[in-house]
């Protein structure tokens, strides 16, 4: 039986920078992800003057609860969504000039959410450029504290900046929210505030967070619950078996429910305190499935969708529209290369299986997968590989975002499945 070992997730390695960031004393993050996002976020707090001491299995990190040690700084974010999100708050609790850019991919994604919430907690922050998008300079002077109104329809990543944010402050912040998308991952930042101390509480749509800073502590950092729904689905895929352990009932990460998708597409699984277990039974049912909490792994079942016996429509995504790239589009264009009929609307995608399918092949033999520089889309269509031979990937190194081993994992778990 295949045991995956994924690498630490992205989503709670970022967050758990911060907060070590934030935190009184010093924090060793154990297992921590070492992918491009997290090394640019690793490199960014170094730019701002925190020390991050790294070694292969734990980072130490100096927390500096007055903000960054140094008076003015110029951070490149890369790629990442949570260093450009999540950096510019923290250092809008200390006090210098801090500029921040990213890449072009990463300044087309919108931030006019976040930073107008800032500015409204009296923050002087300035895009340089387009309104709403990198680059942007913050004079910071520390945050006030307060209520805000905040709209993160697009990202949850604005009201985890914001929650993270509101121990830092002098009064204390009240956010109101008028929509959110992948709720689980705020239940992630509200347990990780806990574990260094500080408390969230809800009143309705109002999350109401005290100041008081945040202490340092020891943390672990369990598995990558979207990089591990690659894996899973090739179990369902293929017939085969795939357990992932340090990713069961304790879980932090909401991707895991994907399994629940899994499960009714008609594979076995298995979750205890341990683990999750994924095994096909060599078929696939069709389904509707409203994605909008796990909307990441989208991609994952819209690559298997061909395979199944009937129709997959997954709703509620369009938040995927301004990820790294337009998600729903470019999971549309690889499907029909690939033969298999497609629909999308504003925040669905319908996928009809492809000619063949239960056959077994399907598709066009050597397609050039298009990645869009987006990991998501390189990993999602690997497993789509495994019933598609020939398969290639215009931009197969993509993946180094989150997961720099990817291919070379999944190839070891290929030769362990079901031909």
């Amino acid at each position: 039986m295949p045991v995956v070992d994924i690498p630490g997730s992205k989503s709670i390695t970022a967050r758990a920078l911060f907060l070590a960031a934030a935190a009184d004393g010093v924090t060793t993050l154990r297992r921590p992800l070492r992918s491009d996002d997290t090394e640019g976020f690793a490199e960014g707090l170094n730019r701002l003057g925190y020390r991050v001491g790294r070694t292969p299995d734990a980072w130490q990190i100096d927390g500096r609860p007055d903000g960054p040690a140094v008076a003015e700084a110029d951070v490149y974010c890369r790629d990442g969504a949570t260093t450009a999100r999540f950096l510019p708050t923290l250092a809008a609790a200390g006090h210098g000039s801090f500029r921040f850019d990213a890449s072009p991919q990463m300044r087309r994604r919108p931030l006019l959410p976040l930073t107008q919430a800032l500015r409204d907690l009296g923050v002087d922050l300035r895009h340089e450029e387009a309104e709403g998008h990198h680059p942007l300079r913050i004079e910071a002077a520390g945050v006030e504290g307060g209520e805000v109104v905040l709209d993160a329809g697009q990202s949850s990543q604005y009201l985890t900046a914001l929650l993270l944010l509101g121990p830092l402050t002098r009064k204390g912040l009240r956010v109101r929210v008028t929509d959110l998308v992948s709720a689980p991952y705020v239940e992630i930042t509200i347990a990780m505030m806990r574990a260094f101390g500080a408390e969230v509480r809800t009143e309705g749509s109002v999350y109401v967070v005290p100041p008081g800073g945040y202490r340092a502590t020891t943390y672990g950092i369990e598995p990558d619950a979207s990089t591990a729904s690659y894996f899973f689905a090739a179990a369902a895929l293929t017939g085969g078996e795939v357990t992932v352990p340090g990713l069961g009932t304790g879980a932090l990460q909401g991707d895991l429910g994907f399994v629940d998708v899994l499960r009714r597409m008609g594979a076995e699984v298995e979750t205890d305190a341990r683990g999750t277990r994924v095994r096909g039974t060599g078929h696939l049912r069709g389904l509707t499935v409203n994605m909008r909490d796990i909307s990441d792994t989208m991609p994952t079942l819209a690559a298997i969708a061909p395979f199944a016996s009937g129709p997959v429509r997954i709703e509620d995504v369009g938040n995927t529209r301004v990820k790294e790239c337009d998600r729903l589009e470019a999971c549309a264009e690889n499907l029909r290369r690939l033969g298999a009929g497609v629909e999308t609307g504003p925040d669905w995608i319908e996928i009809r299986p492809g000619a063949g399918t239960e056959a077994g092949a399907w598709g066009l033999e050597g397609t050039e997968i298009k990645s869009y520089g987006d990991h998501r889309i390189v990993m999602s269509f690997a497993v789509a590989g495994l019933r598609a031979p020939g398969m290639s990937f215009d931009d197969p190194g993509c993946v180094r975002k989150t997961f720099p081993g990817f291919h070379e994992a999944f190839e070891v778990l290929r030769g362990r499945l079901p031909g």
